[in-house]
């Protein structure tokens, strides 16, 4: 549910909000919370050199710690777009919300130009560099599920309020490019947990789009009651579950499955392309196990029992399974230059989003480094 590199040990010292802010839409009023700020000038240049607009949605839109929250906003191609959903990890006690736990981030950190891998929009071999996006940015510790405020201790309470940001930036998505026929949700890590539920909403603001879910980083996580039961009850997930039939008559716990968010979004709409991308041995996913207190035992051993049980509902998953622990690739280099069995990551990716025909890709020698 964390990116494996520096920024998420420094993302809970960094803050680029400005001043001292309220929850994103209020007057005000709430915790006040005090951040370092970006010079607005230094930010409006990075959004003016990389097409990016700042959209403030408000309402009830806000970070863990009740701060301000924001999405980014790329007109390009308005008929093809991509939703992404970043990583930033995931809090659910009074240990891992901690503000020094550096588990999750707690506040907008991070600007899309920081990105590469399908926001390397000067790379030609970008498949997505002509297509319009709309980057949320995470920051509530619920995997873009949570629609609740938990109090762990005293003097800390948690806004997880990921499923109001996420859904802003569908909304803001659905209002911007109404004529979509081309939706991609991208999700990261933590952000690739709740990509196939996003995949459903869109389907249901698109209904004649091709809509297509790429989830990079959370194929190993299980279908247990160590999950299941602390994101209903933590997160307050049930308050967030679509008004879908397939939905009909399921508790929080059921539904909040993460292996089962693709089959109720497939059995929702049986026309979205469900894919994923992973590392075998991911050392992000592995350090979530004893933290929520489950033995590791073998990674891709439960990422390919998952695939198995979606695919086992009904519901198809394309999958790109590399070598070795490291964690995602979509926003890195690696995009470019992973290869498995003589399939390049990005060729798989390109006839993805194309609409192209696309198979498995599974590593054989699975603990070696990929490249």
């Amino acid at each position: 549910m964390t990116r494996i590199r520096t920024t998420i040990t420094t993302t809970l010292a960094l803050a680029v909000l400005a001043g001292t802010v309220g929850a994103c839409g209020d007057d005000g009023g709430g915790e006040d919370v005090t951040t370092t700020p970006t010079p607005a000038a230094q930010v409006e240049t990075e959004a003016d050199a990389a097409g990016w607009e700042e959209v403030v949605p408000g309402g009830d839109c806000q970070c863990s710690d009740g701060s301000a929250y924001n999405l980014w906003v790329r007109e390009a191609d308005p008929a093809k777009v991509v939703l992404y959903l970043e990583d930033g990890g995931a809090c659910f006690s009074a240990e891992t919300c901690a503000p020094d736990s550096e588990l999750y981030k707690t506040v907008v950190t991070d600007h899309p130009s920081s990105e590469g891998g399908i926001f390397d929009y000067a790379d030609p071999r970008n498949p997505l560099a002509d297509w319009s996006a709309v980057y949320a940015p995470y920051c509530t510790g619920d995997v873009f599920l949570g629609d609740a405020t938990t109090e762990y201790a005293p003097g800390l309470t948690i806004q997880h309020k990921g499923s109001a940001n996420g859904t802003a930036a569908l909304d803001e998505l659905a209002d911007r490019f109404p004529q979509a026929t081309d939706v991609v949700v991208v999700g990261e890590s933590a952000g690739s947990v709740a990509a196939p539920l996003y995949a459903g909403l869109a389907a249901d603001r698109f209904p004649e789009a091709r809509i297509v879910a790429l989830a990079d980083g959370s194929g190993s996580y299980p279908e247990v009651p160590e999950l299941t039961d602390l994101s209903a009850g933590a997160w307050g997930t049930g308050d967030a579950m679509p008004d879908w039939p397939e939905n009909a008559g399921l508790t929080a716990e059921q539904w909040t499955s993460f292996p089962g968010l693709f089959v109720q979004s497939g059995r929702h709409d049986p026309d979205i392309v469900f894919a994923r991308h992973d590392y075998a041995y991911d050392e992000g996913q592995a350090m979530w196990y004893p933290i929520v207190g489950l033995p590791v035992d073998d990674l891709l051993t439960r990422i390919d029992a998952n695939e198995d049980r979606i695919e086992a509902a009904g519901v198809d998953l394309l999958s790109y399974i590399a070598p070795g622990d490291d964690h995602t690739a979509l926003t890195e280099d690696e995009l470019y230059t992973e290869e498995v069995g003589g399939e390049p990551l990005l060729d798989w990716v390109t006839r993805l989003v194309a609409g192209d025909p696309v198979t498995d890709v599974h590593c054989t020698d699975c603990a070696a480094a990929a490249g």
